[in-house]
């Protein structure tokens, strides 16, 4: 285990490199952040003066190396448009899109195993082809339409839920969540579903998949002819390995679900990373857009890792010396 733990950090170092470069790179070639941070009606010398403030007068390669010197001891540079700390600003809007992303997931989960395993079970039945029929639309329609589509029923034609903002929020470890309150789960509830549903679909059309296959393998048919129950055959002995693929799915999911609830964030105005990389795109803010594919990155490392420890308890004929391989 200590073997693949070291192994898996020194990917993980390579990795932030060769990313910290292209995305240093590709972020250079966009634009000139000046022309946008700048008044236009700036004089020639208070131009050079902000050129130089923010470091811009060096090349290219030199700028590359300061953002790497400070990085190593923990320092992504500091926002042009914020003038704050890129890290800081993101970590003040990372518990948002955090608690956001969990809830999704946990929505996919809670209705999608369920729903999936009912429609192995039953593949015929009316409630089965709806099930599917569902997850279908799940993957189709875009996410942006649905969020509109919501935002149009639920907060303005119904009333029932607000449609922008995060809500209240309280204090829990330093962290304000709006998890913990009612108000908070009224504001959250339409964007988590509307993040949810293409996961949902996923998660439904896996274990859908996994029940109609370990149904028909043996060992459900010897354990049928033991003499156990339906429900102790499905929910202990097949829920068991249909996780397996779901859990390895679902954590990858996770990251992209963290990273790209883009789209999710600027529809329902939830003040979260997604909308701050939005807003610094377009002000060509540099530091936060590195410091944010950066910090993508190293979620997306760290889930993979996560993920690769859990499919080995889940299935012990994985062992990890065979995933370093």
């Amino acid at each position: 285990m200590t073997v693949f733990l070291i192994r898996r950090l020194m990917q993980a170092v390579v990795v932030l490199f060769v990313m910290s470069l292209i995305v240093f790179v590709g972020v250079y070639a966009i634009g000139n952040p000046i022309d946008i941070l700048i008044s236009p009606e700036a004089d020639q010398m208070e131009r050079e003066r902000a050129i130089r403030a923010l470091g811009l007068d060096l090349p290219l390669w030199e700028q590359y190396l300061v953002f790497l010197q400070k990085a190593v001891a923990g320092d992504l540079g500091r926002s042009f448009a914020f003038a704050t700390p890129a890290l800081q600003l993101i970590m003040e809007r990372m518990p948002a899109t955090l608690e956001l992303a969990v809830a999704a997931m946990g929505i996919s989960i809670v209705v999608g195993i369920p729903l999936g395993m009912w429609a192995g079970w039953r593949p015929e039945s009316f409630a089965g082809r709806t099930i599917m029929a569902g997850s279908i639309l799940g993957f189709s329609l875009p996410t942006f339409w649905v969020g509109l589509m919501l935002i149009m029923v639920f907060a303005v034609h119904l009333g029932w839920l607000p449609s922008t903002g995060r809500g209240e929020t309280v204090e829990i470890f330093g962290l304000r969540l709006s998890i913990f309150t009612l108000n908070g789960w009224q504001h959250l509830l339409l964007p988590a579903f509307n993040l949810a549903l293409f996961k949902m679909a996923l998660v439904i059309r896996l274990t859908r998949a996994g029940m109609r296959e370990n149904l028909l393998m043996d060992y459900v048919k010897f354990a049928r002819a033991k003499g156990l129950s339906t429900r102790r055959v499905v929910f202990v002995h097949v829920l068991k390995n249909i996780m397996i693929p779901v859990v390895t799915i679902l954590g990858l999911e996770l990251g992209s679900v963290i990273a790209f609830a883009v789209v999710t964030e600027t529809i329902f105005s939830w003040p979260g990373m997604g909308k701050l990389i939005i807003d610094s795109i377009n002000q060509l803010d540099r530091p936060v857009i590195v410091a944010y594919l950066l910090i993508t990155v190293s979620m997306f490392i760290f889930i993979n890792l996560v993920v690769d420890i859990l499919y080995s308890v889940l299935d012990p004929r994985v062992r990890l010396k065979e995933m370093k391989s």
